[in-house]
């Protein structure tokens, strides 16, 4: 009888290590988030008891900053998805400002995969040595995110550098467990504090998610809205990178490198450069990047119907002359022509105070909801403002779901579509720029020339009932005026 072959401790080590790392994640999450909410609902009831308004407001203050601190730790400490969390939920109209300024840091701070696990799942992915494919590879990546980090690099006889873009070897397993859990938190809180179907949101987030581990459909995506943009446009209103279609597989993509700054850091470069941050040149650079990325949105969402649905500030470069470079085109969205058309008619409602149309854009979308209370109607107006415009509704400085005044408390929403939410999301993500940037606007006021037509070669609208023309000019007139 031959001799057993040695253990390899390290092996088996390695094996149990990753059978329980879900497990592990699982328990965690629920700690904590198990202690972040008992922690709110346990200083309502403190609140509560306290009759003067200053103070409560002050109370408000320090529980928000507890709470940010313990957030941030566990985003920061479980990482993967819960990175996409805070991108979502670290947004000025959305979150408390001690929350904003803590989850804002998270943008791009995922830890890196060391580079010999780099090296290997790249000469795996191309079928040969990262020497004979590159005449040089930076080994400290520009940046890593939740799914994947990029790298720069020059390709063997080329003059330009492109960015390497490797996904992080077992992070797929990770983040479905984390959406689970997540889905699992939302049924709770809709039966309990939110009316609003929180769940089909999950839903969505799991089947986009999902798709972001295709690199390959990431590539087709990209060069889809390169496509669509710079032939729609005499120039397109944003960059987005050139795919390097024969070194792309489904965990390595590459594309052309774009020079530019995060817009996360634009503040320190217009201060770096002598600018006067509240001055007109400053101003003139945050309405031209603004302008370019509402336009480019308005154009894919009503207009194709495929958009790129991850506009956070980690994906936005700000290239020479405040040019936009828009990035990571892993979450893009197809809407179905129905869905597209109806969002259409409640950004006209929107853009026209229109409640009755609001209402029937409402229904035409499959967003169910219920209400007791008397104004219904206006309520209902408000909620379609919170939820799919960058311009809040008056008196309205963010969303607090959890106050009793918030329309989601009035209108209960018992059915919301899962498609809707990228949209959602999208126009969320927008007002959160906008708000970064100091500029408050309706995106619905500047999305109507662009819905007008939609609606009009559908069939839907005549061209007598137009009120504008698709144009440069007439789309940003009055974009900027400040409130």
């Amino acid at each position: 009888m031959p001799p057993l072959p040695p253990l390899d401790f390290k092996e088996i080590q390695d094996k149990l290590s990753s059978r329980f790392r879900p497990l592990q994640r699982s328990f965690q999450f629920w700690v904590r988030v198990a202690d972040i909410y008992t922690g709110y609902k346990v200083f309502q009831l403190r609140v509560s008891l306290v009759k003067d308004v200053e103070k409560q407001e002050a109370m408000w203050v320090r529980q928000h900053e507890v709470a940010a601190e313990k957030i941030y730790a566990m985003c920061s400490d479980l990482g993967g998805f819960f990175l996409k969390v805070a991108q979502i939920i670290g947004k000025p109209d959305l979150a408390p400002a001690a929350w904003v300024r803590r989850l804002v840091t998270l943008c791009d701070r995922a830890p890196a995969t060391p580079f010999d696990t780099v090296r290997l799942m790249m000469e795996r992915e191309l079928g040969q040595s990262l020497s004979e494919t590159f005449e040089r590879f930076d080994v400290d990546p520009i940046g890593s995110a939740s799914i994947a980090q990029v790298h720069r690099a020059r390709l063997r006889g080329e003059k330009i550098d492109v960015v390497v873009k490797v996904q992080h070897p077992g992070i797929e397993d990770l983040m479905m467990t984390d959406i689970r859990n997540l889905q699992a938190f939302a049924l709770y809180m809709q039966k309990t504090d939110i009316k609003f179907d929180l769940f089909s949101i999950t839903k969505e987030m799991e089947k986009q998610i999902g798709y972001e581990f295709d690199f390959v459909r990431e590539a087709d995506a990209m060069e889809r809205i390169r496509h669509f943009l710079y032939k729609n446009n005499k120039k397109s209103p944003v960059v987005v990178p050139r795919v390097l279609q024969d070194k792309v597989t489904r965990k390595v993509l590459m594309m052309e490198y774009i020079d530019g700054i995060p817009i996360l850091n634009l503040g320190d470069e217009i201060a770096k450069r002598g600018i006067n941050p509240g001055g007109k040149i400053a101003a003139a650079a945050k309405q031209n990047i603004l302008k370019s990325l509402t336009l480019a949105y308005g154009q894919m969402i009503l207009k194709s119907g495929f958009f790129h649905a991850d506009p956070h500030p980690g994906n936005i470069l700000i290239c020479k002359g405040s040019e936009v470079a828009l990035l990571d085109y892993g979450q893009v969205k197809d809407l179905p022509d129905k869905l597209r058309l109806a969002y259409a008619n409640l950004v006209l409602a929107i853009a026209d105070n229109d409640l009755i149309r609001a209402s029937e854009s409402y229904r035409e979308l499959g967003i169910d909801t219920i209400s007791t209370c008397e104004n219904e109607q206006q309520e209902l107006f408000k909620l379609a403002q919170t939820m799919f415009d960058t311009k809040l509704p008056p008196g309205v400085m963010m969303l607090q779901p959890f106050s009793e005044e918030s329309s989601i408390k009035k209108i209960g929403v018992q059915a919301f579509p899962e498609e809707l939410f990228s949209v959602l999301r999208t126009v969320h993500l927008l007002r959160g720029l906008s708000v970064g940037l100091g500029i408050n606007y309706s995106c619905s006021e500047q999305w109507r020339p662009i819905a007008e037509e939609a609606l009009y070669l559908a069939g839907r609208l005549k061209d007598k009932d137009r009120k504008t023309k698709v144009h440069s000019r007439s789309f940003f007139r009055g974009l900027y005026r400040r409130e």
